[in-house]
């Protein structure tokens, strides 16, 4: 289940560096992985802090109204 988990950051990640990156460049894999930690690290970031961000989001949503 992890490999997957995993397999699907890599797949989003490599499209992500694909825009900005060609596939032939030595470099590609080096900015794929790069951009690998960068969402890795924005996925716990808002699992971590997802109450925070639903009450925020409430709120934001409660002023509006």
């Amino acid at each position: 289940m992890f490999f997957w988990l995993l397999r699907l950051l890599f797949v989003v990640s490599g499209s992500i560096t694909s825009w900005f990156v060609a596939h032939d460049e030595l470099k590609f894999p080096i900015v794929q992985m790069v951009i690998s930690v960068i969402l890795f690290t924005l996925i716990i970031f808002i699992i971590a802090f997802w109450p925070e961000l639903k009450g925020w989001y409430k709120r934001i949503r409660k002023g509006h109204h």
